[in-house]
């Protein structure tokens, strides 16, 4: 079985054919399934989609049970949480529905952890690190773009004097470096590159 467009989150099961991971979906499993809007909804009250999976929250005054429902629950009520809450031994504790928040200092609402100022996020040497709300993810250094080289996704360099993304004088050469630029004056002018005169 090979699958020339590859599968991204998933297993080549037949000449391109995907059986994508549980959470994501398309022709080479690229995609983030949004279970949130299948049918029947997978949360009672609230959902949330992640990357590759979601997650259920509850609305005030209620709590999520190990199930999945959402428990209605007088302390709950009380404490006010932004994404629900669980008791546990009688103590009522906030949740945050992902692994990339955390309570604020009032214990109810969450805020996001910056994985990428943290370093709890770990990019490859050639992808740089972006954080979301709640998340992170890799995005190829500048000057790189993805592409799907070798059945596998590999950041490459863009050559910008290909491309026509340089910003050389008319009177000067482009150079490709990896990674970036240079621009060289023609025989005859001087100047930056950017400049020739």
């Amino acid at each position: 079985a090979t699958c020339g467009h590859g599968c991204k989150y998933g297993e080549c099961m037949g000449p391109n054919k995907c059986k994508c991971f549980p959470g994501f979906t398309g022709k080479t499993c690229n995609q983030d399934l949004n279970e949130c809007g299948l049918k029947p909804r997978p949360c009672e009250h609230r959902c949330m989609n992640t990357h590759g999976s979601y997650k259920c929250y509850c609305l005030n005054g209620y709590m999520l049970m190990p199930d999945g429902t959402c428990a209605s629950s007088r302390t709950c009520a009380m404490v006010n949480c932004q994404y629900g809450c669980e008791e546990v031994k009688g103590q009522v504790q906030c949740l945050c529905p992902s692994g990339g928040l955390q309570l604020g200092p009032n214990g109810r609402t969450c805020i996001d952890i910056d994985e990428c100022s943290t370093g709890k996020a770990v990019c490859s040497y050639d992808r740089r690190c972006v954080n979301t709300f709640g998340s992170f993810y890799c995005k190829c250094q500048l000057g790189y773009e993805l592409k799907y080289t070798s059945s596998r996704y590999n950041c490459v360099d863009v050559n910008e004097c290909v491309t026509n993304t340089h910003r050389c004088s008319l009177h000067a050469e482009c150079l490709n470096t990896q990674g970036s630029f240079q621009c060289k004056c023609k025989q005859g002018y001087q100047g930056s590159g950017f400049d020739c005169a």
